[in-house]
């Protein structure tokens, strides 16, 4: 069984799905030949309708990375030159039609700034510094930590008195 279900079929096995999409066949007739879900036969139809076999056969798993300006000119091209997103996708060389999607409605919101790329994580310096402990600190600190010991070994002894499992309780399980 492959690590990941998601890309269990081979290239050999995409390739025969467009092979069989190029002789005619449909999306549902090619994945019960093939015995594949024809959901899976859509999205490679898809791939290989924007990108060809060169496309159809990069499905590795990975996820593509694309540069500002690819993202620009591609939601450009699609929202305001009004190209199908099948043609945007092959001009560009985008695999998927999923950011292409929320790359133009970014650029719908924000026009090209809303593409620009983020920092990723929390930013650096964002909390306020905490000012140095002083000695009453430190020892409140500890006389709170030795308290809740405290409490929690009384009611660890009271817990095993109610058990009779303490010496000198006179029954034992």
């Amino acid at each position: 069984m492959a690590s990941d279900l998601r890309y269990r079929y081979d290239e050999s096995l995409r390739l025969q799905a467009a092979r069989l999409h190029d002789a005619g066949l449909g999306r549902r007739a090619i994945g019960a030949r093939l015995g594949v879900p024809h959901e899976a036969v859509r999205r490679w139809l898809e791939k290989y309708g924007a990108g060809g076999t060169e496309l159809l056969l990069k499905m590795d798993g990975k996820r593509a990375r694309y540069d500002y300006e690819t993202k620009v000119a591609a939601a450009r091209a699609v929202v305001d030159d009004g190209m199908p997103r099948p043609e945007a996708m092959a001009r560009f060389g985008i695999a998927s039609k999923s950011p292409l999607e929320s790359w133009c409605r970014l650029y719908r919101e924000g026009g090209a700034e809303a593409l620009r790329p983020r920092p990723k994580g929390r930013p650096r310096g964002s909390g306020a510094k905490a000012a140095p402990r002083t000695r009453e600190r430190e020892l409140e600190e500890r006389v709170r930590k030795l308290e809740a010991q405290v409490a929690y070994l009384e009611k660890s002894i009271a817990l095993k008195a109610e058990l009779g499992l303490l010496p000198g309780s006179g029954r034992r399980p």
